[in-house]
C-alpha cells in the first residue's frame, strides 16, 4: 500500500464537450494494488488525505477527503455537510489514468471526471 496523487479533469459534459483541463481535483489518498481507495491506511492517516479543487474563474479550495455518515466518501473543505462534495461509489472504483468517477458538486450537480494521472509526486499548491 502506497500514497498516491490522483489527478481528476473535468469529462465531457454539455458545457464542454471535449472536457476541461482547467475543471478538476487533485488528491492525496493511498491506495492498494488494485488502485482501490485502501480504507484501513486512510483511518490510520486521515489528515494526509488532502484535495485540490481547481476551477477556471473560482478560487482554488483545499480539504480533505472524508467518509461520511451517510457511508459515502466525499470532499469536505469545512466542518458540516453543507460543502460536500460525495463521490459515486468510490469504494469499488479502480483509481487508475483514463477511468473515469462521478462527483456531486456542492450546488447538486453530479459531473464526471477522468482520472488523468495517477502518481507519487506531492500534490500542486
Amino acid at each position: 500500500m502506497a500514497w498516491f496523487t490522483v489527478r481528476l479533469e473535468l469529462a465531457r459534459t454539455k458545457e464542454h464537450p471535449a472536457g476541461s483541463p482547467l475543471h478538476g481535483y487533485e488528491m492525496r489518498v493511498p491506495l492498494n494494488e488494485e488502485g482501490l481507495l485502501d480504507e484501513a491506511e486512510w483511518r490510520e492517516h486521515k489528515k494526509g488525505a488532502v484535495v485540490r479543487r481547481f476551477w477556471q474563474g473560482e478560487p482554488d479550495e483545499v480539504g480533505h477527503l472524508i467518509h461520511t455518515r451517510h457511508r459515502k466518501w466525499a470532499f469536505s473543505y469545512a466542518p458540516g455537510e453543507e460543502d460536500d462534495e460525495p463521490f459515486f461509489h468510490l469504494e469499488t472504483h479502480s483509481l487508475k489514468a483514463g477511468e473515469y468517477v462521478t462527483i456531486t458538486e456542492h450546488d447538486g450537480e453530479s459531473y464526471p471526471f477522468r482520472i488523468v494521472h495517477v502518481g507519487t509526486e506531492p500534490l500542486v499548491a
